[in-house]
């Protein structure tokens, strides 16, 4: 070949490089290789308080768009503060499409490098060679921000490699898994009804001047509850009171008591010698992340579990950055046909209102005539 030449490939990634370094915001580093979908979709921030932190996304649950949730809040915290973001999502192995549903979370080995995970997964069972990044986070006691279905983030069979991170773990050195040895509950029920019952995330009077709750006033969340006791140790910053109906005004529903929704704690590492620091929510739905209160309330539990809690004040910028549509959550409501690094352009909105979603026909459960 004449030296002279220029393969059709690097012609290429020149091109690709040219096209985003004009649509991209100039405070967004990254990369582009010949198998782009293997990438993970990284944003970075050049200045701000988060400045030389690395925050790693762990997105994939079937029903809430963690998808939606996760990677508003990492171009939240990149671009307006300065942080290195990592999003990493459950995608389809065979088109690199995000999905939801996948076992297949591809990059985890950047936990390596992790100054806080941030995980919102759902029934995950993992490759082992995925999932051992995870575990190595865990086991230096990195800290941590768990979401909704982080509680039963994993289910993993009985005798494999990790299954002592299933959310229904027996033994009793690590009893209910990560949900309940981490992040400080497992799952225990559906508390309100999604769709109908919208929450009130109440602040008690002793948890209003912890920093996580600085600017906080009165969140909510659109997705219905979970019913939680965390384990002990844990201390309840908001109590979740379902409520009658959808309106974050309206009253609380009848019987239904509310119980916590937010909580920190410590969990301590394999050597017992860290004690990483946790903030864990019941709540996070792609919707939830449109109230104000609880965006701030997101925001500054990551800069709390990294111990930045010196550098939270209710001025920090929660505006979303690029644009924010989150589609209702449900079951295999994700917007189809995105991979990951087509949100890199912070013009594309999260998520792009051109991808179509299919809700797949759910089957009809027989109805038993003796019941």
């Amino acid at each position: 070949m004449n030296e002279n030449c220029v393969s059709k490939s690097t012609i290429l990634c020149i091109a690709l490089l040219v096209c985003f370094g004009i649509s991209f915001s100039a405070n967004v580093s990254f990369a582009v290789d010949s198998d782009s979908s293997q990438l993970p979709l990284v944003y970075e921030g050049k200045t701000g308080i988060g400045t030389g932190k690395h925050i790693v996304f762990l997105a994939g649950d079937h029903e809430y768009r963690s998808e939606e949730t996760l990677p508003a809040l990492a171009r939240m915290l990149a671009i307006n503060h300065g942080f290195k973001c990592t999003v990493l999502f459950t995608v389809d192995p065979e088109t690199g499409e995000i999905d939801p549903a996948a076992d297949n979370l591809p990059g985890t080995e950047v936990l390596a490098e992790a100054d806080l995970a941030v995980i919102f997964l759902r029934f995950k069972n993992l490759p082992d060679a995925q999932m051992r990044p995870i575990a190595d986070y865990l086991n230096r006691g990195g800290p941590i921000v768990g979401l909704r279905t982080s509680t039963h983030a994993f289910k993993i069979p009985v005798g494999a490699k990790y299954s002592k991170y299933d959310y229904q773990y027996k033994g009793d050195e690590y009893s209910r898994g990560f949900g309940r040895q981490v992040l400080g509950e497992s799952w225990s029920g559906h508390y309100g009804k999604n769709h109908v019952m919208a929450t009130r995330l109440d602040i008690p009077a002793e948890a209003k001047s912890h920093p996580i709750m600085t600017g906080v006033e009165k969140p909510w969340a659109q997705s219905g509850g979970y019913w939680t006791v965390p384990i002990e140790g844990s201390q309840v910053l908001a109590y979740a009171q379902p409520l009658e109906n959808m309106s974050p005004d309206s009253k609380p529903a009848v019987d239904k008591k509310p119980c916590p929704g937010v909580w920190t704690r410590k969990y301590k590492s394999e050597d017992g010698k860290t004690e990483g620091r946790v903030f864990t929510t019941t709540y996070g739905a792609s919707e939830d992340l449109l109230d104000n209160d609880f965006r701030r309330m997101m925001l500054n539990s990551c800069l709390w579990t990294i111990g930045m809690e010196n550098e939270i004040t209710d001025k920090l910028n929660i505006d979303f950055v690029g644009g924010y549509n989150p589609a209702t959550y449900q079951f295999g409501g994700h917007r189809r046909g995105v991979k990951p690094l087509e949100l890199s352009d912070l013009q594309v909105p999260v998520m792009p209102t051109e991808k179509p979603i299919i809700i797949p026909e759910r089957k009809k459960k027989k109805k038993n005539k003796d019941k």
